[in-house]
């Protein structure tokens, strides 16, 4: 299992497959690139990432806020009609940060340097779980993706502990309030059930007995920091996982991590989601045995996994439902245009079905089909237009061009000369671009029909474009 992709099959079409599970796609001459780089190479631009620098800012109020403790005595202090006032300022306050925080995301995710650890800190985001709805800080949110984006390459171990003591978490699961005199079992049920192992591989009597391990972990609410409070912590011996000791917090997850079924539960994972299904037992077990050798490091399981022949099977190639997010942010990139604003977005991604920051549950997003509703299929159709018409007219069409619409795709941008003056050659060209593939044989006729053989007008070519946004095998990556 997992050989590695022979160098004479690597084609344009496996090249845009990686940039497209790895990443989130591109235009052509992106991935033009990668196939020049041969696979090695192109896994090794997206795997090896630290050496290319990010000048992505941090949102302005990502650092510690001097004002707000002034604004909690104000709270405080104040009777309950201007209490009132202040806490609704507070939420508008909080709501207008997490719609920036969200553009902010997607545009390091459109037009950041390192596609791959975006695309990871996705995984991650879904994973952990974790949603503004309960934790109701902008700021704790940010740190939280930031925390994804850092150690999300790195040792399962240090990244397991390192989100249990984030402020976001503590709050999400209550572990911020758990005493030797009432642990709270939450953090660790999900550890081990959502996070770590999975149903199955633990007992009640292990949460009960790790959530006693981890009392004491709390949450200083003034300073916005993990704090530990030894007079909270259960200091007896605990019955963890067939081990017996007075474990904390830390070596608690140590246990968990060590179990065998840590390795094939998070690299079975990760393979459902690059992949796009789950692997089988024995490519499982391959994986667990590469993580397990690399120290569970992340970065050398992801190199295996990109440069293996079971990742570029024809079974798995395009067979994978876009994510609200791939496919927004997939559309900008293949469209070579920004972002819509953030307002645009936050609407946009939510009415197709994943709002970011406050996933459904503490499972996250199911995926796959789960994506696909009649309604939320519609939906996709709809956004198209926005993305390759923009705005409302700014102008009248004249001689034949469409309206410069705002924020709308130009043409002239995408297809060569030749390819917008002929129907067949727009027609491969617009494949080329947007599916990195063909469609079946009867869309492509229907495409083809609707441009026509001449040459077509921009308004016909705009309109192609969304024609192709909204076959079966755009949802498709």
């Amino acid at each position: 299992m997992l050989r590695q992709l022979p160098s004479n099959r690597w084609t344009y079409e496996l090249a845009a497959h990686l940039l497209n599970r790895a990443g989130f796609g591109g235009a052509p001459r992106e991935i033009e690139e990668l196939r020049a780089l041969g696979l090695e190479g192109a896994v090794a631009r997206l795997v090896d990432d630290e050496q290319l620098p990010d000048p992505t800012p941090d949102p302005d109020w990502a650092a510690r806020d001097p004002g707000r403790l002034e604004r909690l005595r104000q709270v405080r202090q104040a009777g309950p009609e201007e209490r009132r006032r202040l806490q609704r300022e507070e939420r508008e306050r909080q709501r207008d940060r997490m719609i920036e925080l969200r553009g902010w995301w997607l545009g390091r995710m459109a037009s950041g340097p390192r596609p791959l650890r975006e695309k990871l800190t996705l995984f991650w985001h879904g994973h952990f779980a974790t949603s503004i709805e309960k934790v109701r800080e902008a700021r704790l949110m940010w740190r939280q993706n930031d925390l994804f984006r850092r150690l999300g390459m790195g040792r399962w171990e240090e990244l397991l502990i390192e989100a249990g003591k984030d402020p976001a978490m503590l709050i999400w699961l209550d572990q911020a309030r758990s005493r030797k005199e009432h642990p709270n079992e939450n953090f660790a049920r999900e550890v081990m059930e959502l996070f770590a192992l999975g149903e199955g591989h633990y007992t009640e009597k292990d949460i009960t007995e790790g959530a006693r391990a981890l009392t004491g972990w709390a949450y200083d609410g003034v300073a916005q920091e993990f704090v530990e409070r030894p007079n909270w912590h259960d200091r007896g011996v605990k019955m963890i996982l067939g081990k017996s000791g007075n474990f904390n917090g830390e070596e608690f997850l140590g246990l968990v991590i060590a179990q065998p079924q840590a390795a094939r539960f998070i690299t079975g994972k990760l393979w459902n989601y690059f992949a796009g299904a789950p692997p089988s037992a024995s490519l499982n077990a391959a994986l667990a045995e590469t993580f397990r050798q690399a120290g569970n490091h992340f970065r050398p399981l992801l190199r295996t996994l990109f440069l293996s022949e079971e990742f570029y099977a024809p079974d798995v190639v395009r067979a994978q439902v876009k994510s609200p997010v791939q496919w927004l942010v997939g559309s900008v990139r293949v469209l070579e245009r920004p972002l819509p604003p953030p307002p645009t977005c936050y609407a946009l991604t939510r009415n197709l079905g994943q709002d970011l920051f406050a996933p459904p549950n503490v499972k996250g997003w199911d995926g796959g089909l789960s994506w696909i509703t009649t309604n939320n299929l519609l939906s996709r159709y709809n956004e198209a237009a926005t993305l390759v018409q923009g705005a409302r007219a700014a102008r009248e069409p004249d001689r034949g061009r469409a309206a410069r619409w705002l924020g709308g795709v130009e043409p002239e941008r995408l297809f060569t000369e030749a390819e917008r003056q002929n129907g067949a050659a727009l027609s491969e060209a617009l494949q080329r671009r947007l599916l990195q593939g063909r469609l079946r044989p009867k869309n492509e006729a229907v495409l083809l029909e609707f441009i026509g053989l001449g040459k077509p007008d921009e308004a016909r070519i705009l309109a192609a474009i969304r024609l192709v946004m909204s076959t079966p095998e755009y949802q498709l990556t």
